[in-house]
C-alpha cells in the first residue's frame, strides 16, 4: 500500500479456466484485501431449478496480500475453501500452480488498448470498459469452444 499513489487497481474474480466472473475497481492506495469481500459477496450464485441446488465457489486461491485472519474466517463462514499462502510461513511458489490462471486473465484484460494505460478520468467509464473487456473475453472463449 502506497498512500500517495495515484491511479486504480483492477480486481478480478475468475473461474478455474480463467474466465472473468466479476470485475471491480479500487483506488491504487487501498490494500488489496479490502476488495475481496465485495467481489465474493457480489458474485451471484446460480440456482438450478431442476436439481434444486446452488452453484457457489468451492475454493479461493489468492496470494499473500489476502492472508488476513478475519478474511479467512469470513470465507470459512461462507463455506468456501481457502488456499492462501501464509505470510512468513509458506512460500508462494506452490500457489503458482493455480495462480497463473488469474495472471493470464489479467493479461487478457490489459491487452485491450483502452485499459492498459488508463485514459478515462471517470471511474465509472473505466469500470464499464473493464466489464466490456471481460464480456469480450468470455465471448471469444465461447466462440472458440463452439467452432
Amino acid at each position: 500500500m502506497d498512500r500517495g499513489k495515484p491511479g486504480s487497481k483492477m480486481h478480478v474474480l475468475s473461474d478455474a479456466n480463467g474466465l472473468p466472473l466479476a470485475v471491480s475497481l479500487s483506488a491504487a492506495n487501498v490494500h488489496d484485501s479490502e476488495g475481496l469481500k465485495p467481489m465474493v459477496a457480489g458474485h451471484q450464485t446460480k440456482h438450478d431449478p431442476f436439481r434444486g441446488r446452488h452453484f457457489k465457489p468451492q475454493r479461493l486461491h489468492a496470494d499473500k496480500a489476502y492472508d488476513i485472519p478475519h478474511l479467512r474466517k469470513w470465507l470459512r463462514g461462507k463455506r468456501i475453501g481457502v488456499r492462501i499462502a501464509r505470510k512468513g510461513i509458506e512460500s508462494g511458489e506452490r500457489l503458482g500452480r493455480r495462480r497463473w490462471v488469474i495472471e493470464r486473465t489479467m493479461s487478457w484484460l490489459s491487452g485491450y488498448r483502452r485499459l492498459s494505460p488508463r485514459y478515462e478520468r471517470n471511474p465509472r467509464n473505466y469500470l464499464a470498459f473493464l466489464g466490456l473487456a471481460a464480456a469480450l473475453c468470455c465471448y471469444k472463449r465461447l466462440v472458440r469452444l463452439t467452432t
